[in-house]
């Protein structure tokens, strides 16, 4: 007995000197520090205006208040970035940071599942999302690993964590498709174990089974491949995945461009087109009943249609791209939500994502719009519109800035001159703290 009660004495003045250090430590714990983002304009991609005189106030990581002339509390740590113009950090929805494939090799996919480790593709994976953030990319949707299995949510955890540097990830881990319907192509059959850029399932038991073990594993949202071609995965297989993400309160994202591929993944209830490159007026209609979103991802196609190297992709690629002009059109007549993704998937397109925005705006979308596909909507997109995509009071702290007005001149946004991600300056070649 006397033991029991010396060892109960024992606990209890541990709890207690336990509980009096953390009082003490919170007690003496100063206040976090205040820091002010000064610059001569801010965009408000709300309304669309520019705001004159810019102050972001920012503690932690969040965003404190945003406004014209604000007043900056004494003690504050100033950034001054003189004639510049704040906008919130930049989102693309449709990246692939494990991607570093080659364009110019048709087998190229297939090279390197062959001769990369997964520690490697994670550690590419890593380099992208630096130079991703650089840019001016604060937040980014990765919609499938191209093969690095579950990579991008190793990544995706190493950033939260402060390991490396990058923007905030929704990751889609390894994407879902029908059997022999996607990458690599024209590996010997031979070689029954060689690794696939997506999961490949066949049936709906098949397709459940690959949304919950990703789901499992970490995964933000599912990607799946509706057409390749030809449409691929039925209505049926696409459904289940739907349901097992939608339980878990997470998005669908569909890879679709033919008509019949988009009204499967729409009619399975999917949250997102991603490309349809093929879509018709009745694409874009159903796209709208259904409240999901378009992610074009023409940037690739528009830069590179006048440097292709034979008369096929030329066509193909220009095609593609009045295709797209048109239903932009049809898109914003309609009132269809577009959000912002470049689809970078070489060494050479990670970085460049603006010329997504850049070529959404040659296509007829108004810059003010293109600016809201890559904040606002992208945000809505991700679910994360109480947390991204505008200054704003309880936000992060995701403020970019240029040397211009993006609105006049969007190719700005290729030239972004300071980056803070929650709080924290990645990049400033405009203005000093004081």
């Amino acid at each position: 007995m006397a033991t029991f009660v010396s060892s109960s004495r024992a606990v209890f003045l541990s709890v207690v000197f336990c509980f009096l250090l953390t009082t003490v430590g919170a007690q003496q714990s100063p206040p976090s520090k205040v820091i002010a983002v000064r610059a001569s304009r801010m965009l408000d991609v709300k309304t669309g205006s520019i705001v004159p005189n810019a102050v972001v106030l920012i503690q932690d990581d969040k965003i404190t208040a945003a406004g014209p002339s604000l007043k900056i509390p004494a003690g504050t740590d100033v950034v001054d970035l003189g004639n510049a113009t704040l906008l919130p950090g930049l989102i693309d929805c449709h990246t692939h940071l494990m991607a570093r494939m080659s364009d110019d090799d048709p087998q190229g996919y297939g090279l390197s599942l062959l001769t990369k480790s997964q520690a490697f593709r994670a550690l590419e994976g890593a380099a992208d999302a630096r130079v991703t953030l650089l840019a001016g990319f604060t937040a980014v949707r990765d919609v499938e690993s191209e093969g690095s299995g579950y990579a991008d949510v190793a990544l995706r955890d190493a950033i939260n964590q402060g390991l490396v540097n990058g923007p905030r990830m929704q990751v889609a881990t390894r994407g879902i498709a029908a059997v022999g319907k996607y990458f690599p192509f024209g590996i010997s059959p031979d070689l029954t174990d060689f690794p696939t850029g997506a999961q490949m399932i066949s049936g709906p038991e098949e397709a459940r089974r690959a949304a919950r073990e990703q789901i499992g594993h970490g995964a933000n949202l599912l990607k799946v491949y509706a057409d390749w071609g030809v449409p691929t995965l039925t209505i049926e297989e696409i459904r289940p995945i739907v349901e097992e993400a939608h339980k878990s309160k997470l998005k669908v994202a569909a890879h679709a461009d033919s008509p019949e591929g988009i009204r499967n993944a729409l009619t399975a209830g999917v949250d997102s087109i991603e490309h349809g490159h093929q879509a018709d007026r009745s694409s874009v209609e159903l796209i709208k009943q259904k409240n999901a979103f378009w992610v074009p991802t023409i940037g690739y196609y528009f830069f590179a249609v006048d440097t292709a190297k034979s008369p096929q992709p030329h066509k193909y690629m220009q095609e593609t791209v009045e295709r797209t002009r048109q239903n932009i059109s049809i898109a914003r007549e309609l009132g269809v939500k577009i959000a912002n993704g470049f689809d970078p998937s070489s060494a050479e397109a990670h970085g460049k994502n603006a010329r997504e925005i850049i070529a959404m705006t040659k296509l007829g979308l108004p810059p003010v719009e293109a600016i809201r596909a890559a904040t606002t909507n992208a945000a809505e997109l991700m679910g994360w519109s109480e947390k991204v995509g505008s200054i704003e009071p309880g936000k992060y702290a995701d403020v970019i800035a240029v040397s211009g007005d993006p609105v006049a001149d969007i190719g700005e946004l290729e030239h972004v001159m300071f980056v803070m991600k929650g709080g924290v300056i990645v990049k400033n070649e405009l203005g000093a703290a004081h």
